[in-house]
């Protein structure tokens, strides 16, 4: 072979060999890459694989921990995904990553159960008092409060926050049916929500119900604003306290309790909310309340209460008035507490009467202007002690007129 033959054949071998070996450097992953590659051998401490062919890497400690839960039970022969970490470490090996893949492909999954609405289950592990942290597949989440659905949200009576904490507390442990409402994995933020899932499978049977149905149901818990009312097949509505009963009440508690059955009125259905009125059943006073007042007249009632801005005043169990502090006196800056006490007895004139906004207005300044009566509220104890008084002191009574003194007179 001559020289000028030896010298192209060294050139093509040189040049198939850069050729083979960009081949296997374009081969070789980079750092960070996924990898994906063969179970070559699983041991307690780490697990060999196979890269393409033309590498070995290696995953062990920490590492081998797979938020997705795909690599739990691994075999030979597997495939598997993993991160790359290093490219040659202390055994010449790839360093590779369950957890940095896992933990990616266990968000992906996560993400797209959030887009799809698929309901899952997960486990309640703990609780705080803004809800409870539970686990999904193998990555840690939160339940607000909120997003209970009404079987275990916990409604307490007077909102005691320690006996609240002690309801989420005691579902430590078990499972619930969730949608998942975000999945952020820049801020390992994931929320779920068993409202959402309940309203999924509640959907037909609030479907079946509509406004202005009448149901009727049992009180299951009583707060400061209303009642909860379970009713048809595991529904529940809240009778808000405007919606128990035509005249004005400060606590639902003096007219209803837990366990008592009602009938009530569906107003209003928004999601998996539904609201109830019971005094949509109940003739409403105010269409006749004409036929029993009228504006000017002198009326008394019941102060039920005492406001900055005026007294509250019960005239009969179904109707109720307002004197506002305008029409308390004759002063300006009256503080109402001066004027009357709750429970106590009043006369007042009516000044007017809007049925429609079922609003009935009080004035104590124009009785006391008319009576000359400093204080109404007092009138009547004042006017039976002064009637008491000749009798009860020791002091002779003063001597009566004659029918002939009253002649001369």
């Amino acid at each position: 072979m001559t020289t000028t033959t030896q010298q192209l054949a060294d050139e093509q071998s040189k040049k198939e060999f850069r050729e083979l070996l960009d081949q296997y450097s374009a081969a070789l992953p980079k750092v960070g890459d996924i990898i994906t590659g063969t179970v070559l051998s699983v041991s307690k401490g780490d697990v060999q694989i196979d890269i393409n062919g033309v590498a070995t890497g290696v995953v062990r400690g920490m590492e081998l921990v797979d938020e997705s839960g795909e690599y739990s039970n691994l075999k030979l022969g597997d495939e598997v995904s993993a991160t790359v970490l290093e490219l040659e470490n202390e055994r010449g090996l790839f360093e590779l990553s369950f957890r940095s893949a896992g933990h990616k492909k266990a968000w992906d999954h996560l993400r797209q159960l959030c887009q799809s609405g698929e309901i899952v289950t997960v486990k309640s592990v703990d609780a705080n008092k803004g809800g409870l942290m539970v686990v999904c597949g193998n990555v840690s989440g939160f339940m607000p409060v909120s997003q209970l659905c009404p079987e275990h949200y916990p409604r307490i009576q007077g909102g005691d926050k320690n006996k609240i904490l002690e309801k989420l507390k005691s579902y430590t442990g078990e499972s619930f049916e969730v949608k998942i409402i975000d999945a952020d994995e820049q801020e390992e933020k994931l929320i779920v929500s068993e409202k959402a899932a309940w309203e999924v499978r509640q959907k037909d049977v609030i479907s079946s119900y509509k406004v202005s149905d009448n149901i009727e149901g049992v009180v299951t818990v009583i707060t400061d604003f209303g009642a909860f009312v379970e009713f048809g097949q595991g529904l529940e509505g809240l009778v808000h306290i405007s919606e128990i009963a035509w005249q004005r009440i400060d606590d639902p508690k003096e007219f209803l309790r837990s366990g008592q059955k009602i009938k009530a009125q569906i107003i209003k259905i928004e999601g998996s909310k539904i609201f109830l009125s019971m005094k949509n059943l109940i003739p409403d006073p105010w269409k006749n309340v004409k036929d029993r007042y009228a504006v000017g007249q002198l009326v008394k009632g019941k102060v039920l209460k005492v406001n900055p801005f005026g007294l509250f005043v019960e005239l009969d169990p179904e109707i109720h008035g307002l004197a506002h502090v305008s029409e308390l006196s004759t002063k300006t800056n009256v503080d109402p507490t001066t004027i009357a006490s709750q429970g106590d007895m009043v006369e007042f004139r009516i000044v007017s009467i809007e049925p429609e906004e079922h609003r009935l207005g009080l004035s104590l300044k124009a009785f006391k202007e008319e009576s000359g009566i400093s204080n109404p509220a007092t009138a009547d104890t004042q006017e039976s002690v002064e009637e008491k008084t000749p009798t009860e002191t020791a002091e002779p009574a003063p001597e009566q007129p004659t029918a002939a003194n009253d002649q001369e007179i």
